[in-house]
């Protein structure tokens, strides 16, 4: 046995400071990991969504195609519905355009302005884009919309993240 003694009084202190650790460990737990495990969550699925455009209806001429997922933020789901302006270029390759206009992101629509056809047009501001979605010079936007990367899979048009916009 042991020369050195302990007092209740440090009895005391010890088993206190023991159980009160104890306490608020089990308090803070719980708390970390309501925070930390949405963040370390795997995503599942992918990150193209599937459209019902089907590739081979696709044209020269722009076409709006709508697409809705289910998006997560942290523990809160929301669906959301985005818009996409797609056709197929003098090469035959697919162009998915982001109709959100880069001067204050209003949403661009196709052929809408009798004063400049075959143009995106922006009604917030009168900002105009080409077909193939570079800014016309003079007018609000100065950088051109943005792209979709996109794939296709049994003939339907999958979209996935926006990409700045790539030169041809």
């Amino acid at each position: 046995m042991s020369k050195h003694r302990v007092s209740r009084r440090q009895f005391l202190n010890y088993t206190l400071t023991g159980v009160g650790g104890f306490m608020a460990a089990g308090m803070l737990m719980p708390m970390l990991r309501f925070a930390v495990d949405p963040v370390l969550e795997a995503s599942a699925g992918g990150n193209f969504v599937a459209t019902k455009q089907k590739v081979a209806d696709l044209t020269d001429k722009p076409t709006r195609v709508n697409f809705s997922f289910t998006q997560k933020d942290a523990w809160y789901e929301s669906d959301v519905t985005n818009i996409a302006w797609v056709y197929k270029n003098n090469d035959g390759k697919i162009v998915a355009l982001n109709p959100t206009c880069k001067h204050l992101g209003c949403t661009v629509d196709w052929n809408t302005n009798k004063d400049h056809p075959n143009q995106f047009f922006c009604p917030c501001h009168f900002g105009r884009y080409t077909k193939d979605g570079t800014n016309v010079p003079g007018t609000p936007p100065l950088k051109p919309l943005d792209m979709y990367e996109y794939k296709v899979k049994d003939g339907i048009l999958y979209l996935g993240a926006v990409v700045p916009h790539k030169e041809a």
